[in-house]
């Protein structure tokens, strides 16, 4: 099912097309609130009201995806080990935490030099960015490169890391010891996901090509930088 605290997110229309059911809740990105305690307040009504909608559905694993609110202990201790976001870089130490979302993540990475960032896709625990790592994606970052441009080539590793990190969560393939996240890559699992991904990987890479014709010097004067 979809829970979301945004009434106009494009992923209510996608519910709607594949007949799931979806919920609106009010949460507390973007409010103002009179003081922190009111803001509090409103995150564990929040909190509250999903972890019985959840419930009801008998929901297993929640994924978190643009979700721009920080979920309450309530949430995160009735779904422990079952809570997962994916983060825009691969440092979370010095590219994640509070105020580090979105294109401020990207921003800070060419800020500062780096050669390579990419996707984390981790555990939920009371921190925020800090909970055990399941997977990983890298990619460069190159000299030439904008915001823009590195934000679409790590997008396109979050769509094909995540699902990824959430298959070998349904196949009971991670396990959290001493606060790590292990995965059991036995079996030949690997193999079987990377040739069941391949049409979307064909996929993406039509998308891109697709994009590059639309933003090349024969389209409006704009150049496509990758």
């Amino acid at each position: 099912m979809l829970v979301t605290n945004d009434p106009n997110a494009q992923a209510i229309q996608i519910a709607k097309e594949y007949s799931t059911p979806h919920v609106v809740l009010e949460g507390v990105f973007g409010r103002k609130f009179a003081s922190k305690q009111e803001k509090e307040k409103a995150r564990n009504k929040f909190d509250a009201q999903a972890i019985e909608l959840l419930g009801q559905y008998r929901i297993d694993l929640v994924a978190l995806a643009g979700f721009m609110q920080v979920l309450g202990p309530a949430m995160v201790g009735a779904y422990r080990f079952r809570v997962m976001n994916i983060h825009p870089a691969k440092d979370l130490v010095r590219f994640g935490g509070p105020g580090m979302f979105g294109e401020r993540v990207h921003s800070a990475v060419l800020r500062a030099g780096e050669n390579e960032s990419g996707c984390t896709v981790h555990y939920v625990d009371e921190s925020v960015d800090g909970g055990p790592v399941v997977l990983q994606s890298t990619v460069p970052v190159k000299p030439s490169d904008t915001l823009e441009s590195l934000t679409e080539r790590i997008l396109v590793q979050e769509h094909r890391t995540y699902p990824k990190a959430i298959q070998l969560h349904a196949d009971e393939r991670v396990v959290v010891r001493g606060g790590k996240a292990v995965v059991d890559w036995s079996g030949g699992w690997e193999e079987r996901w990377n040739r069941r991904q391949e049409p979307f990987i064909q996929h993406q890479a039509e998308q891109e090509l697709s994009q590059e014709r639309l933003l090349s010097p024969q389209h409006n004067g704009r150049v496509h930088v990758a």
